[in-house]
């Protein structure tokens, strides 16, 4: 295990990465998720979560999928997936169940397995009891996760993701998770830009004063004076953050930045049931 510690001033904590090597797998328990989402930590980097050869050949089955991508344009900037994120649907949900229901077919017949890998190798290391994508009682299925573009000059603005507070009063059984975090497999890296910056400050009710009207994301000032945390993923490199912290993706420069990614929400405080959305 490798640690990467960074001390800072402006609070009594380390906001920082913290590394582990579980290549050869690990239990590392459930301490590194309660320290990321009590914001003790900042990412937490899987190093040799899978063999190259599985990145690889997901790699390869993901460019089997990019000609399904679409993009949600704004004034500042601009999402394109594979496969729909639910934040965007909320209200309206019967179109992003038939996407997700179209996504998981697509991935499933591109042999595109890696979501279920991932899942597994997180249950292994973490000693979880499961982790299973999400369902709505009555069947409905999320889809499993969303496979991100970032193409040269596109960057993500300053925002947050916080499944209980945006699901209220939809009925999703995904309302009453107890934490969430977000777990993101590096498919490919970008030449230069692409860094990921998570800043000390969970999102607060508050905090809505600085909400970019018809836009993404907050305006800086929301975390102005909060201690923040820069990190550039490379190829083959898992890692979760606790996404209702803000967070940012800077410009990307050259080769697109290629990410697979989903939600973890928990079920109960003991962290060891989740189930998995993208």
């Amino acid at each position: 295990m490798q640690h990467e510690t960074q001390a800072t001033t402006q609070r009594a904590i380390t906001w920082d990465r913290t590394t582990y090597d579980v290549a050869h797998g690990p239990d590392l328990g459930t301490e590194p998720l309660r320290r990321l989402g009590a914001g003790e930590t900042a990412v937490i980097r899987l190093r040799g979560l899978l063999e190259p050869p599985d990145f690889d050949r997901a790699r390869r089955r993901a460019l089997d999928l990019l000609g399904s991508a679409s993009t949600v344009n704004y004034s500042n900037g601009s999402l394109t997936t594979v496969g729909p994120y639910l934040a965007a649907h909320l209200g309206d949900l019967d179109p992003y169940f038939e996407q997700s229901a179209q996504a998981n077919r697509r991935m499933a017949d591109a042999g595109f397995d890696l979501p279920a890998r991932v899942r597994a190798a997180l249950r292994r290391t973490f000693g979880l009891e499961s982790l299973q994508p999400a369902r709505e009682p009555d069947g409905r299925a999320y889809g499993e996760a969303v496979i991100r573009l970032h193409a040269d000059g596109v960057r993500n603005p300053l925002h947050n993701d916080h499944i209980a507070r945006d699901a209220q009063g939809t009925g999703l059984s995904l309302a009453g998770v107890v934490r969430q975090l977000s777990c993101v497999v590096c498919l490919q890296e970008c030449d230069g830009g692409g860094e990921l910056i998570t800043y000390a400050k969970p999102w607060e009710p508050q905090d809505e004063r600085w909400k970019v009207p018809t836009e993404l994301g907050y305006r800086g000032e929301v975390v102005e004076g909060v201690p923040r945390h820069v990190f550039r993923p490379q190829t083959y490199d898992v890692y979760l953050i606790n996404p209702t912290y803000y967070h940012e993706i800077e410009e990307v420069r050259g080769a697109t930045r290629t990410t697979l990614g989903f939600f973890l929400g928990f079920t109960d405080d003991t962290l060891t049931r989740a189930v998995a959305w993208g």
